[in-house]
């Protein structure tokens, strides 16, 4: 049977033309180079180098082997360095900056990409300066920076959603939302029970902006769970609605643990960005992070 390391060694040493040159480049000894030649060309059946006073010069059997061969040699040892790398990143350890409120959506998908990561919670602002100053190899964030020293790429798009207990009529809600009665749909809602992230409750004064025009909604939320997906998990066990980014919430809507009261088209979709520091070594880990948190937005 054929052996692969002996095309790895002719490949050697008819591009070096010397042996002593291919075993330097192979990390093996020279007498192993020679060998490997020899039951190669006692399996081809043919003598592939005349050694000569500087090395050795390939035969014309040499020649047609070299082309048969060199294509599907490089495509092998392309696919070898490739899974090598890859093997490599998932077992160097990362660090992966993210808000709390889009760790369960976006963060915890990393955990089936790579075998080590230590994640770190904060805002935008200070994941970037985190990245900047290298003290965090990534960061998943919702606003776009642009400097000479960091990678930024836009990973998706999500916007606010309002969503709903699994046991809340909201039959009359969405009748009015068909109809885009605005005076009535807001009436409605300052009926329910409101849950949020956050007591200054930032994505209720967005949504109203973008949907009713108004600045200030007249609504006080009724509990404050500051983080957002575990908000999410505590609505859909209590009767209230809340509003949130859409990929937070797609999986318990999924499911029925939640209902989706209202996608409003008039509000706006918010951009996330994975980030990094410009650095070659982490190049194939972003990539690979990029292409995860795409199929996720």
């Amino acid at each position: 049977m054929v052996n692969l390391e002996w095309y790895r060694t002719f490949k050697s040493v008819y591009k070096n033309g010397n042996f002593s040159l291919a075993a330097k480049e192979l990390f093996i000894s020279q007498p192993a180079v020679s060998q490997q030649i020899v039951m190669l060309e006692a399996h081809v059946g043919y003598k592939l180098f005349n050694r000569k006073s500087k090395g050795v010069e390939p035969t014309e059997y040499a020649k047609l082997l070299n082309n048969l061969i060199i294509d599907a040699l490089d495509r092998l040892e392309n696919v070898e360095q490739g899974f090598r790398a890859k093997a490599s990143d998932a077992n160097r350890l990362i660090s992966v900056g993210v808000s709390k409120h889009l760790f369960s959506s976006l963060g915890s998908a990393l955990l089936s990409e790579f075998d080590f990561i230590d994640f770190s919670f904060n805002d935008n602002d200070a994941l970037f300066e985190l990245v900047n100053s290298k003290k965090i190899d990534f960061a998943i964030v919702s606003k776009r920076f642009d400097t000479f020293d960091t990678l930024i790429k836009k990973v998706g798009s999500t916007k606010l959603v309002m969503v709903a207990s699994p046991n809340l009529d909201i039959t009359m809600t969405q009748k009015h939302i068909q109809r885009m009665d605005l005076y009535t749909i807001e009436a409605h809602l300052n009926q329910f029970k409101w849950f949020s992230h956050d007591a200054r409750i930032p994505h209720v004064k967005l949504f109203w902006l973008h949907v009713f025009n108004k600045k200030r909604p007249s609504l006080q939320p009724n509990y404050i769970i500051p983080n957002e997906y575990e908000m999410l998990c505590a609505l859909s066990q209590h009767n209230g609605v809340a509003l949130t980014y859409h990929c937070n919430a797609k999986s318990l809507i999924a499911s029925n643990k939640l209902q989706l009261l209202w996608n409003a088209p008039s509000m706006p979709a918010e951009d996330i960005f994975l980030l990094s520091g410009k650095n070659e070594a982490l190049q194939s880990a972003f990539n690979l992070i990029l292409k995860r948190l795409q199929n996720l937005l």
